[in-house]
């Protein structure tokens, strides 16, 4: 739904403070609070305002950088030296570091927008029907921004009422914002709807709650508590809702977006008011995306993050026809992006050879990238991020189901998504494994399926794989120190503000 845009700014952000001495004067033409909420029009536009704040730069443009160049998939090599040292390496001794307080600031604000919404919309007269879906909305957005801030930070402030000047909440542990978290998309599931029609396409879904309550028990590692909410997308009635696309390309063209596959997407698009693309602020200029520049190769983008090599080797397995993975070619930019080597590989027009040499190593994600219908890149990206894909949701529930001790029955689901790709299913090419085998088939799985979708860093998490042993093949990795780095240090202006609010270990 490329129309959940339009932004409402009724936002007071966690920890500002008031001055002792003020002179309050009541504008008559502002939007207050207490003039706004009166009709369904106001219900409609507070909503979508929550949505809009996926657009913020703080989510959409540095958020991704701490999923997916900050785990072993990604790196930095960005002149930029605060991006490496914060966002790659874990040499992190600016607690206010700019990007990192940007992706904290601006999920509190979704989660103040969204509780508004939820504050607020129960005393609109209205059709209660579509205010109970919208107040759903709102829970599912929130329940997300905080599935963020809780796998970033850990024990961050759990705020669920309208921030006011002064507020100074406590820090909530890491189990309480779990746990509202699972309250808010156990109630939102009920009252969303299934399908949209196609002018709401991307507004939240009972299976994009039932995926991401999955999600977030997985992320507790509470295996038998997620087959629930799995089995209904895969073999309930999700299953005659979603279904992974023949082409798996599809997933990551701008031509085919919001497909069967697509259980939730952040919608962005173009602006038809803009005549530039640049990082100058205009009013509608978070209609689009920046990441896409930033992840692009060099000469394209600023390429401040680009992936390691070592993923590109987990593609080694033939089709059954002998021919390459195509999900490779899909996932990645490098000297092979097409199977003939950098003189036939097309890097924005030009031929890799062209471009970086025959001999440059350097690989650079692809899936949410322009390329395939420009030769540039730009702060304004309209490719929709593909937040949760039917894929996932299968390989979930394999991960759920072997957790569980039932690994034979997990099976199907990994040959679900092989079978996609042209594989020869995992039932004929690795049958009777044990849980533990299957597990480390699994973890391959999730990285030649997902790679550069931002789910790495939560994988290695729930897995308990993050640590100095990973250096290996991301050298970032020998800065790693556990009992610490896992976790990002909460913002000391925040602190500064708030004494209520404590650091994280170690910091």
């Amino acid at each position: 739904m490329k129309n959940i845009l339009s932004a409402l700014s009724l936002v007071t952000v966690l920890g500002l403070t008031s001055c002792d001495r003020s002179l309050t004067i009541v504008n008559p033409n502002q939007v207050t609070t207490e003039s706004f909420w009166k009709t369904s029009d106001d219900a409609l536009a507070g909503v979508n305002s929550v949505y809009s704040t996926m657009h913020r730069g703080g989510i959409s443009r540095w958020m991704p950088f701490y999923y997916i160049i900050r785990s072993d998939e990604g790196r930095s090599q960005s002149p930029a030296t605060d991006i490496v040292n914060n966002m790659d390496q874990f040499l992190i001794t600016d607690y206010n570091y700019g990007n990192a307080y940007g992706v904290w600031n601006d999920n509190y604000i979704g989660i103040n927008r969204a509780n508004q919404v939820i504050n607020y919309l129960p005393a609109i007269q209205m059709d209660e029907t579509l205010k109970q879906r919208y107040i759903g909305e709102a829970k599912f957005l929130r329940a997300m921004y905080y599935f963020h801030l809780v796998t970033l930070w850990g024990n961050v402030p759990l705020v669920l009422q309208v921030s006011v000047v002064g507020d100074r909440p406590s820090s909530a542990t890491s189990a309480q914002v779990w746990a509202q978290i699972e309250k808010d998309l156990t109630e939102a599931a009920p009252v969303l709807p299934t399908t949209y029609a196609s002018a709401e396409l991307g507004r939240a879904t009972r299976g994009a709650a039932y995926a991401l309550l999955a999600r977030s028990y997985m992320q507790q590692r509470k295996y038998t508590e997620s087959l629930t909410p799995l089995q209904w997308l895969a073999d309930g009635e999700g299953k005659g809702i979603y279904a992974l696309t023949t082409n798996y390309r599809d997933n990551f063209l701008i031509s085919t977006e919001n497909n069967r596959e697509s259980i939730f997407e952040w919608q962005f698009q173009i602006n038809p008011a803009e005549t530039t693309d640049d990082d100058t602020e205009t009013p509608n200029q978070n209609y689009g995306t920046s990441l896409a520049q930033f992840f692009g190769p060099p000469s394209i983008g600023w390429s401040d993050g680009e992936a390691n090599r070592w993923p590109t080797r987990e593609f080694y397995e033939p089709t059954t026809t002998g021919a390459r993975d195509p999900r490779l070619e899909a996932s990645f930019l490098f000297d092979s992006t097409n199977v003939k080597g950098p003189d036939s590989t097309l890097i924005y027009g030009q031929t890799f050879t062209q471009r970086y040499g025959r001999d440059n190593k350097r690989v650079w994600f692809r899936k949410f990238q322009n390329d395939h219908w420009k030769n540039e890149e730009g702060y304004r990206s309209p490719n929709n991020w593909r937040y949760i894909r039917y894929a996932d949701v299968l390989l979930m529930y394999a991960e759920a189901l072997n957790a569980t001790g039932k690994t034979t029955q997990a099976y199907a689901y990994v040959d679900q998504v092989r079978r996609r790709a042209g594989l020869p299913t995992l039932t004929a090419a690795r049958p009777g494994l044990t849980q533990d085998q299957f597990l480390a088939q699994l973890k391959h799985e999730r990285v030649t399926e997902l790679s550069g979708e931002g789910h790495r860093w939560n994988d290695l998490a729930r897995w308990g794989d993050l640590g100095p042993q990973l250096a290996s093949r991301d050298p970032a990795f020998s800065t790693f120190v556990k009992g610490k780095s896992e976790l990002l240090p909460i913002p000391q202006l925040d602190r500064d503000l708030n004494p209520n609010l404590i650091q994280n270990p170690n910091y």
